[in-house]
């Protein structure tokens, strides 16, 4: 009966080792973390739009006060 071996890598026999398990181990972690990371970074953005879409709002609508009372005395001044 025949064994199954792994395909052969540049010539060299395959085996792994506990540094190289270990180091593709890290290197998973920090992808992970790196997506993580950026995950977060994504919802920081969209709520700083929300943030500054209200910030605005709010200014407009302060200038807008203000500009009525301006306006109102005008108003009552026409006949």
């Amino acid at each position: 009966m025949a064994e199954q071996h792994p395909p052969q890598r540049y010539g060299f026999e395959a085996f792994d080792c506990a540094p190289a398990l270990r180091l593709e181990a890290h290197e998973r972690v920090a992808e992970l973390q790196t997506r993580a990371l950026s995950e977060r970074l994504m919802r920081m953005e969209a709520a700083l739009e929300r943030l500054e879409r209200r910030l605005w709002l709010a200014v407009y609508g302060v200038v807008a006060a203000i500009l009525a009372q301006a306006f109102q005395p005008l108003l009552a001044a026409l006949p």
